[in-house]
């Protein structure tokens, strides 16, 4: 094999490879499978709630992190809507029967970024 043909082929590898790679490291909220994490936001291990009613489900979740106030509401505005979300207002999001709304509570001193994500049926 010529060193061309060798480039070529680790070239192709590598076209192929990158979407796997880059996706490996999206994180998505457990109780609500398919919110994504935007960088630098890791899911808070307790304070959410998940809750099956006749009408629908209702989940609180939050997450915290260094991520900036500003690139959160872009980071959803952006990706949720290829979800299959539609934006209704400020930060909420409706698809099918449900209405998701996304609070965030910038850190004050040293306390990291708040996002708290609140999912419940439509009224």
């Amino acid at each position: 094999m010529t060193s061309s043909m060798l480039r070529r082929s680790f070239a192709a590898i590598c076209l192929i490879l990158a979407p796997l790679v880059a996706g490996a490291g999206e994180a998505f909220l457990t109780s609500i499978e398919d919110v994504p994490l935007p960088p630098g936001l890791t899911e808070a291990a307790t304070g959410g709630m998940v809750f099956d009613s006749p009408s629908g489900r209702i989940v609180e979740a939050s997450a915290t992190g260094t991520a900036a106030a500003d690139q959160v509401a872009k980071f959803y505005a952006e990706t949720l809507p290829q979800l299959g979300w539609q934006e209704s207002g400020k930060l909420t999001f409706k698809r099918d029967n449900e209405t998701l709304r996304i609070t965030v509570e910038a850190g004050h001193h040293s306390a990291p970024l708040t996002v708290r994500f609140n999912l419940a049926p439509n009224r």
